[in-house]
């Protein structure tokens, strides 16, 4: 099982003063020294964490795989082309959300993210998309040429009722089988912690966690490299 860390929010906290720290890009080192396998950054249209400077230091300086999420438009594949992450994660965006609240509609609309993945891949770039553990939405990733999935997990971290909890962990099984056997890549991630990784992690179609607020929230009271191994002790 592999990990990605997403560092969006030490950007967070910089831009709370709208200072120079903390870095970025110091926090992806320390996750890579820790062991992480990858590191994961989202530039949102309004730049309200991660900007452009940020995206191109991390490229510069991570060794290990690192992962943009994006909306999927044109502005972000021009950026992405020029950066060459190895791979993007296509996320769906509102300007009014705290975070990513959902998968993307990958059904509604296929004919536009077909060519954004052409695209894309045209430029060397692995795609993966963001999208809830639904079939329909699933199999349409595979219609559109995306080399990954990324499950939602948000359901699941968010269930009230241990009820909730089995559904919601079984929906997110069921779509890992599925997309394993369309032949994508299957990664999850969004609320997994220390505490509701384990079940997920378990699962033997998934490859990869990516995985931000936790560790970055655990970072503050123990150290980012503890809290980076800690956080893949847990998953292995």
């Amino acid at each position: 099982m592999r990990l990605g860390v997403n560092i969006d929010h030490i950007a967070t906290i910089r831009e709370a003063r709208k200072t120079y720290e903390p870095d970025p890009v110091a926090a992806a080192i320390i996750c890579d020294l820790a062991g992480a396998d990858g590191i994961v950054c989202h530039l949102r249209e309004d730049r309200r964490h991660i900007n452009d400077d940020d995206l191109r230091r991390v490229r510069e300086t991570v060794k290990s795989h690192l992962n943009m999420e994006m909306a999927a438009n044109d502005e972000m594949v021009r950026i992405a082309s020029k950066i060459k992450p190895e791979m993007v994660t296509l996320v769906p965006e509102k300007r009014e959300e705290l975070t990513t609240e959902g998968g993307l509609d990958v059904v509604s609309m296929k004919d536009h993210l077909r060519d954004i993945v052409f695209r894309l891949k045209s430029a060397g770039i692995k795609v993966s998309v963001f999208v809830d553990p639904d079939i329909a939405q699933i199999k349409q990733c595979s219609n559109v040429e995306a080399d990954l999935i990324e499950i939602h997990t948000g359901h699941y971290a968010n269930s009230k009722t241990e009820s909730e909890l089995v559904e919601q962990f079984e929906k997110i099984k069921e779509a890992a089988i599925y997309a394993d056997k369309l032949g994508l890549g299957v990664s999850a991630g969004h609320g997994l912690n220390y505490h509701n990784v384990k079940d997920i992690a378990e699962i033997e179609e998934i490859e990869e966690l990516n995985i931000g607020h936790s560790i970055i929230a655990r970072s503050v009271l123990v150290g980012l490299d503890r809290a980076v191994r800690e956080m893949i002790a847990l998953i292995n």
